[in-house]
């Protein structure tokens, strides 16, 4: 990407109390402590970037945070200690995530892929599904009118919408992921990587979407190695360096964090 992303330069000003907040975060695997004493907070409508070299703990924070890996620490969604909640409960409560490699279900089309991601909130109940068979398939007809509306919002145009998710290019494969997790909205969307593999035209489309996502008022925490997207977008970011967090500010003050250009400095992106 070429400069600033359209758009990133509108007055940033997230309102609303935290949708998020992570207070002391630790991970460990056998003597290998991952993530140590890790603490931020999202508030709706705001993008907070997560930066790091490689095996910094970026990912083992998200794992913390969707209570997939055990931990110490605790994670609050809307005030609530959700620390112990079944990752698919937070799920269902509003915290969801992509992971870095796309998942989907291969046998199915991008357009269904997209209707089973907001079955539960347009699924018939099993007595209008044997007696008023007519009712399943208005919601069903509902289900899909509202998917391809999320595949628009996510850039995934409808010449994709009947093709499988492995005969459709990587750059929309991405943004399908996206649109995924999206669903019918969360309060708080973690991100992965969304940008990985991607440039030129996919990424500018992805930035796009995660802007328009920030004006819908999801808290958004995105991890990412690319440097000039998460600058254009994030409205704060956090970097962690061998599982601590090691800055935290604005764009312009971690791009002038000693600390952080020493962290970067000789290892692999």
């Amino acid at each position: 990407m070429d400069g600033r992303v359209a758009g990133s330069e509108e007055t940033r000003n997230p309102d609303g109390a935290e949708a998020l907040r992570v207070e002391g975060l630790t991970v460990q695997y056998g003597a290998l402590v991952a993530l140590r004493d890790v603490s931020w907070s999202v508030r709706p409508g705001e993008i907070l970037g997560i930066i790091g070299p490689n095996g910094a703990g970026k990912s083992s924070c998200f794992a913390a945070v969707t209570n997939a890996v055990g931990h110490s620490g605790q994670t609050f969604l809307d005030r609530d200690d959700v620390s112990a909640v079944k990752t698919f409960d937070l799920a269902s409560r509003g915290l969801r995530r992509t992971f870095q490699q796309n998942s989907f279900f291969g046998e199915l089309t991008v357009l269904q892929n997209a209707a089973a991601a907001i079955v539960r909130e347009y699924s018939a109940s099993l007595i209008a599904s044997l007696f008023l068979p007519w009712r399943e398939h208005m919601i069903s007809r509902e289900a899909e009118l509202v998917a391809a509306q999320l595949l628009d919002f996510a850039g995934v145009a409808a010449q994709y919408h009947d093709k499988l998710p492995g005969d459709i290019p990587y750059g929309v494969q991405r943004l399908l992921s996206v649109a995924l997790a999206y669903g019918t909205g969360p309060k708080v969307l973690l991100l992965d990587e969304p940008a990985a593999g991607l440039g030129g035209g996919d990424m500018k489309k992805l930035a796009e979407v995660l802007i328009d996502l920030r004006r819908r008022k999801v808290a958004l925490v995105v991890i990412e190695h690319h440097m000039d997207l998460i600058m254009s977008i994030a409205d704060r970011i956090v970097m962690i360096d061998q599982g601590r967090m090691l800055a935290m500010g604005t764009p312009t003050e971690i791009q002038r964090d000693a600390r952080v250009r020493e962290a970067y400095l000789g290892r692999d992106e």
